[in-house]
């Protein structure tokens, strides 16, 4: 009965290995992991947490500050000491050589009551820059997500490529059947045999050359997307060919891109951000004022009085307010003021720069995929007359009115037209995903 048990158990196991060994990617599964394990990512991901802290501390900074203090001191030699008087009673400062020791406590706090601005401004600051790090981590995962899809469509490709290959070469290995049948009737000659039995082994390498440009293309997608072992990694099929939607015009997807893309985001925040470091610089030219309390309290051995009565007896509290003028300090806030200054042209500049940036990206993008169509067209019309002319071909071969030359011409022909067909669908994908990520369609 164990044994039946054992072996059930071994068998669901064996199922559900082979289950998710079967398993199939798709595009949008292929990008999840990769943003979920992508190294890069995480970092991005670990500078938005990083700022999202300072956004925390800077909000706290007008709490007041509250400070505790204990302290112990030994002394020895010559020290002040009280002594008694015997008619009076009262205490007289001598000094005499002894050892002693004293403790004191304290509690002490204070608040910003005006800082020049600095503090509402430093608030400001930390929640821009955390929205410029928020804006850098979605770049982070876009940039990946195009990466994943390029190598995607790669894998595609590849393997529709090799699907041609494998039909094409059963195709050579049912004309070579039918040249050697041929041959035993006296009808086909030993030379026609021999090449179309090349011709067959040159299809059965291509097979083999496709096969491992499909895996290797499996394997450089599995690696991008941290993938821990390519073994058992398939790719689903894809759920639809090429639309034929009209394309957006690049103007109309440049308007668009301009208020979602995070690189333009990321690039405005800090360009805001920079005028609230000017005022942050600023703030030191004011005064500043703060609000200071303690309480405190001590004890001396060399004062004829207990511990408890000492702390009473020394108890002191102290209240008050401070108040700091820059009158001059070497011009060193001017110059922190022109560096602000100078910080904010700079953003200014990478902020147009990245509108540059993005505009030719969009045209580029926009071109390439008015080209992939036009070539993705011509290639299936180019296809279909291959096919049409392969099966006249064949037809002619089979009754003897065609050569094995012109057949096997024929047949590369359709080889090579279904392999730029299958180039061109799958780049035409590619740009037109592109102008997708331009204008906020997620990528699928």
């Amino acid at each position: 009965m164990m044994k039946n048990n054992a072996y059930i158990l071994l068998l669901i196991l064996a199922c559900g290995t082979g289950a998710q060994a079967q398993q199939r990617w798709t595009l949008r599964q292929c990008i999840d992991y990769a943003i979920e394990h992508n190294i890069t990512v995480r970092q991005a991901d670990n500078a938005a947490r990083q700022s999202a802290i300072e956004v925390n501390t800077a909000k706290w900074a007008r709490l007041p500050s509250l400070n505790g203090s204990a302290g112990q001191s030994w002394n020895w030699g010559r020290t002040q000491t009280a002594v008694p008087d015997e008619a009076t009673g009262d205490y007289s400062t001598v000094y005499v050589n002894t050892s002693s020791n004293g403790s004191n406590m304290s509690l002490s706090t204070s608040v910003p009551i005006f800082t020049g601005l600095q503090l509402p401004n430093e608030y400001s600051l930390a929640k821009l820059n955390l929205k410029a790090a928020v804006a850098d981590l979605e770049k982070a995962k876009e940039d990946l997500s195009i990466n994943i899809a390029s190598a995607y469509l790669q894998v595609l490709f590849n393997r529709e490529l090799h699907q041609v290959a494998v039909g094409q070469a059963e195709v050579s290995k049912q004309q070579l059947e039918r040249l050697e049948r041929r041959h035993e009737l006296g009808l086909a000659s030993v030379s026609e045999v021999a090449e179309a039995r090349s011709t067959a082994a040159q299809d059965d390498l291509n097979v083999v050359q496709t096969e491992n440009d499909y895996r290797l293309s499996l394997l450089d997608l599995s690696q991008l997307i941290e993938l821990d072992s390519p073994e058992g990694f398939e790719l689903a099929e894809p759920a639809d060919s090429v639309s034929s939607e009209t394309l957006t015009p690049p103007d109309d997807i440049f308007q668009n891109a301009l208020l979602n893309k995070p690189s333009i985001q990321a690039a405005r925040y800090r360009l805001e951000g920079s005028r609230h470091s000017i005022r942050i610089a600023q703030s030191a030219y004011y005064p500043q004022i703060s609000l200071n309390a303690s309480l405190g309290t001590s004890y001396y051995s060399t004062i004829n009085r207990t511990f408890r009565q000492q702390m009473g007896d020394n108890f002191s509290k102290y209240l008050g307010l401070s108040l700091s003028v820059p009158l001059f300090n070497r011009l060193s806030t001017r110059n922190r003021v022109r560096s602000a200054r100078l910080q904010r042209d700079n953003y200014a500049l990478q902020l147009d720069e990245a509108k540059k940036t993005l505009y030719k990206e969009i045209q580029q993008a926009w071109y390439n995929a008015v080209a992939s169509e036009t070539k993705y067209r011509s290639s299936r019309v180019a296809t279909q007359a291959s096919e049409a002319s392969f099966a006249l071909t064949t037809k002619n071969y089979e009754e003897n009115k065609a050569t094995a030359v012109e057949f096997n011409e024929a047949k590369q022909n359709l080889m090579r037209a279904k392999s730029d067909e299958l180039q061109a669908k799958y780049e035409y994908l590619f740009r037109t995903k592109i102008l997708d990520f331009y204008e906020g369609v997620p990528i699928e």
